[in-house]
């Protein structure tokens, strides 16, 4: 019933069970589900069913789901700034959580260019601009470039004033900066 509230959104459902047991989001961390109900809720938007979550339990924020997302990956994901600002609110910390593929929350948001998404991680924490995926010397640019993703490019270059010894020069595992890969991509915009 958890999960089917979860699914809905439905704030009622979730305050009737919890009535019943306060110990049902508790039991969640002995459960098989890939999921708990606050990552089904950042999934889908459920901005006040995941504020209902996190008011009754709020280490659901840094559980990680079968391939290590946090609630604040998906969030971040699909755009859901609310969620996203919630979530920092609880626990910003979060912001340096890397999924099975070395990716943070950060560079999901730039791969899918959710700008005002980016705003709220990098104000979080800025730092994590300069995270490279895991296995990888791809920078946040190095992404933008290779997602298409011009606004979200301009954004970062806005938000961290790069310069020209800094982030826009570095380069990946085969010596491209971001230029060279837009170059390659004939995204001449970017180069412009």
């Amino acid at each position: 019933m958890l999960y089917d509230a979860s699914y809905t959104g439905s704030v009622e459902s979730l305050k009737k069970l919890m009535e019943e047991d306060r110990l049902t989001l508790a039991r969640i961390s002995v459960t098989n589900f890939n999921e708990t109900p606050l990552h089904v809720a950042a999934m889908l938007g459920h901005a006040a069913f995941a504020k209902a979550l996190v008011g009754y339990q709020p280490n659901l924020v840094r559980e990680l789901d079968s391939q290590g997302c946090s609630p604040l990956h998906l969030a971040s994901a699909n755009g859901y700034v609310e969620i996203v600002k919630l979530l920092l609110v609880k626990d910003s910390s979060v912001c340096h959580v890397r999924d099975e593929d070395g990716r943070t929350p950060l560079h999901l948001a730039v791969m899918k260019g959710r700008v005002d998404v980016i705003n709220e991680l990098v104000s979080a924490h800025k730092e994590v601009m300069r995270y490279t995926r895991d296995g990888s010397s791809e920078t946040i640019l190095h992404l933008c470039v290779k997602h298409n993703q011009l606004e979200a490019l301009k954004r970062l270059v806005e938000l961290d004033g790069v310069d020209d010894d800094d982030l826009a020069n570095a380069q990946n595992d085969n010596g491209n900066t971001i230029l060279h890969t837009a170059t390659a991509l004939k995204q001449m915009e970017v180069s412009d």
